[in-house]
């Protein structure tokens, strides 16, 4: 008989919490299970196994990212949107590294995978902040993915202490917004 309270939303949000403290390659169902105090095979009630797992934890990622910078963004466009959009970004990827790596490991297993309306959703989301920018059709997609790469590039390393010089790395963020916003403005 599963435990009360326990289902496969309970054991995806326990499977990010791990994956957050120890990355993806720490997942383990014997972690999760430690972490809700049941026995692993418990757990397999719930969810398929560790891949399934993994994948629930990154369509819960995505769903939290598309959240978090759609709530930023409301209401706002132009450069207010693309500083709100990376923050808010930049924001999750610092409290939630596990999860974001998890979301950008996943492949969708076909198109009526969950995975792919949340990353749908977030794609969404960045291709609003650059509505606020004059870019002719044929450079949008060129300028979100310039976006996503250039986002999730440096809040990967900065979440990796990868950035070893003195300067201050939040200096460097609003300068990379600032920049990018005079890019977009010229029209790439």
């Amino acid at each position: 008989m599963p435990r009360a309270g326990l289902d496969a939303a309970a054991v995806t949000r326990a499977g990010a919490a791990v994956t957050d403290e120890l990355g993806t390659a720490g997942l383990s169902m014997n972690a999760v299970a430690e972490r809700l105090g049941v026995r692993t095979p418990s757990l397999y009630k719930h969810v398929a196994g560790q891949a399934d797992l993994l994948h629930r934890i990154a369509v819960l990622a995505a769903d939290e990212v598309s959240d978090a910078v759609g709530d930023a963004i409301r209401g706002r466009s132009g450069s207010d949107a693309l500083s709100a959009a990376a923050q808010a970004l930049r924001r999750y990827v610092k409290d939630h590294p596990g999860r974001y790596a998890a979301a950008n490991e996943a492949r969708a297993t076909g198109p009526d995978d969950p995975f792919v309306a949340s990353s749908g959703r977030t794609l969404e989301c960045l291709a609003a902040v650059l509505r606020g920018y004059d870019l002719p059709p044929a450079q949008q997609v060129h300028a979100l993915r310039m976006l996503r790469s250039l986002l999730h590039g440096f809040v990967t390393l900065e979440v990796s202490t990868a950035f070893q010089l003195d300067t201050d790395v939040d200096d460097s963020f609003d300068w990379l917004i600032a920049f990018v916003d005079r890019g977009l403005r010229t029209g790439g």
